[in-house]
């Protein structure tokens, strides 16, 4: 039989830093709004829609949190129960999931001029991970105790974060192999798209890491500390799709002034750093003999080229790291 403390101890514990990360979650919304009035409606929705789901997702962890230590205090016979509101939670963390997948397959449907073979399985396991994940609650509420669920559908839940990983490596393998594939020793870019990619690595890798703990911890423990891991996962998807569209603005910027900066966002607030981020050294001068003349549309965030003057001398670019750059991020 668990302990209380790998029990209420966990949900607790989980459902404190979930908060947390909640908080920063309005933060990055609240910043996206100021930044940027004049996107898509689409995007808008998109936000609204994750900002939404992730405070209805930290109002029924707090729910739980409560039927544990106080409605059902001193009663041993309770622990191994399912209170209904942890159950729909793990349906609004798949939710959350899918729409972070969907997002990035989009990007990446967009880099590979539609190249369904590398966006749609990110589609396809997105949309089976959701699956999992909601009869995975509709089995929580209905058996409502953990050993039931865990002696009848316990790899149904397995399936669902292993889905969930598999679309986080996917989308970082797409993404980089896109970024790499568009460098040229010729581009003026190439240090941009490398630290995008570096960017890219940091934030999927937080999303990957949380779901292969919280796998580890649901097969190998039987308590609830896969499900207080699970209760961060979430907010991990929610701020790494949020920071990805905080960064546009400011990685405009720095490509206009020629270098990029130690600041480029990623899903936590801090300062990213590495060794493609230097600035350049303003006391050196350098000659360019290509001239180009960028427009950025501001209500969809992808750029597109007005004008590209290129000596008669100069081969044909394959790839426009300008363009690839702003739909990476």
């Amino acid at each position: 039989m668990a302990s209380l403390p790998t029990i209420y101890g966990a949900v607790l514990l989980g459902g404190f830093i979930a908060s947390v990360l909640s908080g920063i979650i309005t933060a990055q919304t609240f910043t996206y709004i100021r930044r940027y009035p004049t996107d898509s409606r689409t995007t808008k929705s998109i936000v609204a829609l994750t900002w939404l789901l992730d405070s209805t997702h930290t109002s029924l962890v707090c729910t739980a949190s409560w039927i544990f230590t106080i409605q059902w205090f001193g009663d041993e016979g309770k622990i191994d129960y399912i209170p209904v509101p942890l159950a729909i939670s793990v349906a609004l963390t798949a939710c959350l999931t899918l729409i972070v997948h969907c997002f990035f397959a989009h990007r990446i449907h967009r880099l590979t001029h539609s190249d369904w073979r590398i966006s749609g399985p990110i589609f396809v396991f997105a949309f089976l991970r959701l699956v999992a994940a909601l009869v995975s609650t509709v089995e929580m509420i209905e058996l409502k105790t953990m050993t039931e669920f865990r002696h009848k559908v316990e790899w149904v839940f397995t399936a669902g974060l292993s889905l969930s990983c598999l679309a986080d490596v996917l989308v970082t393998a797409a993404l980089c192999f896109t970024l790499r594939r568009s460098r040229s020793s010729h581009s003026s870019m190439d240090r941009i798209i490398n630290s995008i990619i570096l960017y890219t690595l940091e934030n999927n890798a937080l999303t990957s890491v949380a779901t292969i703990i919280s796998m580890i911890c649901w097969v190998t423990m039987h308590n609830l500390i896969f499900l207080g891991v699970h209760f961060v996962l979430s907010k991990f998807y929610a701020n790494t799709l949020l920071a990805t569209l905080n960064s546009r603005k400011r990685l405009q910027e720095e490509r206009s002034r020629g270098g990029l900066s130690n600041e480029l966002p990623v899903a936590f607030p801090g300062r990213y750093q590495s060794k493609y981020s230097k600035r350049l050294d303003p006391g050196n001068k350098l000659e360019i003999n290509v001239e180009r003349t960028i427009e950025y549309e501001a209500a969809d965030d992808f750029a597109k080229r007005s004008t590209h003057t290129i000596p008669p001398e100069s081969p044909p670019s394959t790839a426009d790291p300008n363009h690839i750059a702003s739909h990476a991020v």
